[in-house]
């Protein structure tokens, strides 16, 4: 970035991806694209996209932190999972070197983008199984360890669509209703998050500046967001981003 115009794309993209996750998801592939095209090398890019993004996530866990009560024994088993995940995570991106894991951007964007298709039809079949579940104890709690830091190593390492793996995967295995695993799902994917971006500030990976912008592009375009829900629809919103994001690992397969 050597200009402020630079400056003002990555602010705008940060602005657009913070209305896009309170609207429906799926900001990182606005905001993750537009690093790279004013010239951030990719995993620099990733690395700074990651500790931007950290305000918005601890602001949606507290949010929910009331539906987080009564999930101890989940936070507490779950919460150190998600954080060595996204570590490990972390370190594999730091190790795979740029020009691997910009040959691997076209894959790892096409696979967020579909996470993001498929979100509405693993929302709706968690509200049909929960609406059918008697019991919120979570006996199956002990089995999700693993999915989880499966998908926390994934979070640390690209994390555009870790929230429909991690919802899915808690869905799957946990027995209670969709807004406790909603909340929980936040507490992972902040864990994750933040997890990784303590790791990725020694790295001497991110660009500072540009990672300011975005925090409070992000945090404008999360209140934004929230003025506008339920006049844009979010489903509509969602596949505008899922063909954006198609659209942009179709450009990065070409180049």
């Amino acid at each position: 970035m050597t200009s402020w115009f630079d400056f003002l794309l990555v602010g705008l993209a940060a602005v657009a991806g913070g209305a896009i996750n309170a609207l429906a998801g799926g900001g990182t592939l606005i905001t993750f694209p537009m690093l790279t095209a004013v010239g951030i090398p990719a995993v620099a890019a990733n690395v700074t996209n990651t500790v931007a993004l950290c305000p918005g996530y601890l602001g949606a866990t507290f949010a929910q932190w009331n539906d987080l009560k009564g999930q101890k024994q989940r936070v507490w088993l779950l919460v150190p999972a998600s954080v060595i995940g996204g570590l490990i995570g972390g370190i594999l991106l730091l190790n795979t070197g740029e020009k691997a894991f910009r040959a691997m951007v076209p894959f790892l964007i096409l696979l967020a983008s579909g996470l993001l298709a498929i979100q509405t039809p693993v929302r709706n079949w968690l509200v049909r199984r929960t609406s059918q579940s008697t019991s919120s104890s979570g006996d199956s709690n002990t089995w999700v360890v693993l999915p989880v830091g499966l998908a926390a190593i994934y979070g640390g390492y690209f994390g555009a669509g870790l929230s429909v793996i991690v919802l899915a995967v808690l869905g799957l295995v946990i027995d209670d209703s969709l807004t406790r695993l909603n909340a929980l799902k936040q507490a992972i994917s902040f864990s994750v998050n933040i997890a990784a971006a303590i790791f990725f500030l020694f790295s001497g990976q991110v660009v500072w500046l540009a990672a300011l912008v975005m925090a409070v592009g992000a945090l404008v375009g999360g209140v934004l967001g929230g003025r506008l829900a339920g006049k844009i629809k979010p489903n509509v919103l969602r596949w505008v981003v899922v063909t954006i994001g198609v659209i942009v690992s179709i450009i990065y397969f070409v180049r």
